[in-house]
């Protein structure tokens, strides 16, 4: 039986984790080392430029596409990671304060919109 999740190089993500998955903060130092290890292979395995060579990828394919739940590290560690991508995604807005004078001596403060 082949070996699931074989990669010809180590993964790394610098556009969502610059400094790495093990000093984002966001992974532990297991799930760090599987994504950069075996995450290429998995890229590719749910990007559809790989095709599954056993159970164990099929598998994986199915929790991506959402028809299973995961239940191998792999699988955890890989829904983990796009989670955290689309943490990161998300839009913020800032809102400032600006003072306002009444015509007395007490300042009030309006939420404005800063941009």
């Amino acid at each position: 039986m082949q070996q699931s999740f074989v990669a010809n190089r180590r993964f790394f993500d610098d556009r969502n984790f610059p400094r790495g998955f093990t000093r984002s903060g966001r992974f532990t130092l297991a799930e760090g080392n599987l994504l950069e290890k075996h995450g290429l292979a998995m890229q590719q395995l749910e990007q559809g430029s790989r095709e599954p060579i056993n159970e164990e990828e099929q598998q994986f394919l199915r929790v991506c596409r959402g028809e299973s739940e995961a239940t191998s590290v792999f699988e955890k560690t890989w829904l983990k990671y796009k989670q955290r991508v689309a943490e990161k995604r998300k839009f913020h807005t800032v809102f400032g304060k600006k003072r306002i004078a009444d015509g007395s001596d007490d300042f009030s403060y309006v939420e404005t919109d800063t941009e």
